[in-house]
């Protein structure tokens, strides 16, 4: 995988060295931080979990790899603000920033949701990325470019009439995503929004809405998309929307180069109808 790292052909933004990846104490945070290790990479993690970080942490160091271990809370502007100029500061960088860190509400319709609740979820899932984003991407911008990861989910591309601010957030995050990718992809900023299917983790073991399941998407396919992005290999899928269920690196290098719609793999409004007077005005841009 180093040699994948060292090798891989960009678009004039030179692969990451370096990764701050959050909700890195277990799931998926857990093995996309292991997988850049594996891929040459040195990682900062950041979660609350102080004891599980300092296990990761040590596993990270057996791959031989830089581990920095960041307990803190997402939604804590200032938290947030000392973790990433530590890990600025003791890895030289960050290159690659993956927003892993989520959670979800209960699945009832939105009356009956729990106000409070519904509110935490859209600060761990809407201000974290914002706030990470906000401290990690100037420093990218200054070294002429860096990589985001959004870790999303069919919830943000999807109606569902449950856990309404699980859904709302993934959709928020993914406009989130569009709006880095607009203003900073000309100085070198790529943005990728990955949805990682349906992995099996604490959180979608415990959810209503799999109970019964037998069948998961891998884990490693998400690693395997984090880490073709972490090398510049998806550099020309900046914006898009991706789902590890369906896509893997070699596909979406390939449909990449074949694109030709407006606004690929972006959030749009569907036309009501062939002849729908709106059709080229939600879909065109």
């Amino acid at each position: 995988m180093a040699e994948q790292v060292a090798a891989a052909r960009t678009d004039g933004v030179p692969p990451a060295r370096t990764a701050l990846v959050t909700g890195a104490s277990r799931g998926i945070g857990r093995e996309v931080a292991l997988g850049l290790a594996r891929a040459g990479l040195d990682v900062a993690l950041l979660a609350r979990d102080a004891d599980r970080l300092a296990e990761v942490a040590g596993e990270v160091r057996g791959l031989g790899r830089t581990a920095v271990a960041l307990s803190c809370d997402v939604t804590d502007p200032a938290a947030v603000a000392d973790a990433v100029a530590r890990a600025e500061s003791e890895l030289g960088s960050v290159d690659l920033l993956v927003n892993n860190a989520g959670r979800i509400d209960t699945e009832v319709p939105l009356w009956e949701a729990d106000p409070d609740e519904w509110w935490s979820v859209l600060e761990t899932n809407v201000r974290g990325p914002f706030l990470l984003a906000r401290h990690v991407v100037p420093g990218m911008l200054a070294r002429g470019g860096g990589r985001v990861v959004d870790l999303n989910s069919g919830a943000g591309s999807h109606d569902n009439g449950r856990a309404s601010a699980y859904n709302l957030s993934k959709t928020a995050l993914m406009r989130l995503g569009a709006g880095l990718h607009l203003a900073g992809h000309d100085r070198g900023l790529r943005v990728l929004e990955v949805a990682p299917g349906v992995v099996r983790t604490d959180m979608t073991a415990a959810m209503r809405a799999h109970e019964g399941r037998t069948e998961w998407t891998p884990v490693e396919r998400t690693v395997d998309l984090v880490a073709a992005f972490a090398a510049g290999g998806l550099d020309a899928c900046s914006g898009w929307f991706v789902r590890a269920s369906h896509d893997t690196p070699e596909s979406l290098a390939a449909l990449a180069a074949e694109a030709t719609a407006p606004a690929a793999r972006r959030l749009r409004v569907q036309p009501a109808a062939d002849d729908d007077p709106l059709g080229t005005a939600l879909t065109g841009r």
